[in-house]
């Protein structure tokens, strides 16, 4: 009974799309809380080494029988590696260093506006009038959890050098997100996920080398490699074979609406964790979060919005 079940989550991924919210609310959360002693790129580089680690036995195998298609798509896996390994995460711890809690919820909720522009703007997919819809529901929500239910303070956040690095990350995830739709279907996703963790380690080195010279210290106390072993395994390994399998299954625009469960996972665990209140505009924000992406992910009544190109008379 639970073989079918999970084929049947695994062929039709739509229930699994609020479990890589959860695991990157996680990273969130202790990636803010490592920010003041762990650098930037030496956590980057140590949450995919991690995941390279634990994947590699399972996929070095077949990899090597796919050596040829690997070869055949390296400008794909590069780039995947770039945008979705490297400069996301890199780039989103660089900025939790500085930017206040507040600005990087309502930035990096601005994924889900991005994945669908950039997926017309490179013919990957349509996006429909209920995506966009539901889109527009569910960022309501994250605005209102950042305003805290007031509409001037949300209207007073100003953007600096920090809160454009999170744009920029944000701006990295999206087109990796875009990207994964031109994976080979010959190929396997755990071997292309393996090899894109790879190519974003080799983007990484170089940073790393220089952020190192530098004098930066990695900690080695039980509780930053604890932290490093959880985001390398769950916001990492887990959490991006389940996000490439939704995008495969279900779409980018689909998949990246899921982005804003972000924001209400980790309002749970600043509740759960950290013992901060609920209050009036969090159950606003959350049910509006929920309900963009209902209407996102129930199939009915889609229609696609017109395919860009020359007007016809």
């Amino acid at each position: 009974m639970r073989k079918p079940l999970l084929h049947a989550l695994w062929a039709n991924p739509v229930w699994l799309l609020w479990v890589p919210p959860a695991f990157w609310a996680g990273n969130l959360v202790l990636g803010r809380a490592l920010g003041p002693v762990f650098p930037p790129v030496s956590l980057a580089v140590g949450r995919w080494v991690v995941a390279l680690v634990a994947l590699a036995p399972f996929v070095w195998l077949q990899a090597w029988q796919e050596r040829a298609l690997i070869a055949r798509h390296w400008r794909l896996i590069a780039a995947c590696g770039a945008f979705g390994i490297a400069g996301y995460n890199a780039l989103g711890y660089l900025a939790l260093q500085t930017v206040p809690a507040a600005s990087v919820a309502f930035l990096n909720s601005t994924l889900p506006l991005m994945v669908p522009l950039a997926a017309l703007v490179l013919g990957v997919e349509r996006i429909t009038w209920k995506a966009l819809a539901g889109i527009a529901i569910s960022f309501a929500g994250v605005s209102w959890i950042v305003a805290r239910g007031d509409l001037a303070s949300l209207l007073a956040l100003r953007l600096g050098g920090g809160e454009l690095l999170v744009l920029l990350a944000v701006f990295n995830y999206a087109v990796y997100s875009v990207l994964l739709r031109r994976k080979p279907a010959a190929m396997s996703p755990l071997v292309f996920l393996a090899a894109t963790m790879a190519a974003g380690l080799l983007v990484l080195m170089p940073f790393w080398v220089f952020e190192l010279a530098r004098g930066a210290r990695i900690p080695t106390d039980l509780a930053s490699v604890g932290a490093v072993v959880y985001i390398g395994l769950f916001a990492s390994l887990f959490a991006f074979i389940l996000w490439n399998r939704c995008v495969a299954a279900l779409g980018a625009t689909v998949t990246g609406v899921s982005f804003h469960l972000v924001a209400l996972f980790t309002a749970l665990l600043a509740f759960l964790v950290l013992h901060e209140p609920v209050r009036g505009f969090h159950v606003v924000g959350i049910a509006l979060i929920l309900l963009g992406f209902l209407v996102t992910t129930l199939r009915v009544g889609e229609r696609p919005l017109p395919a860009p190109g020359p007007s016809r008379p």
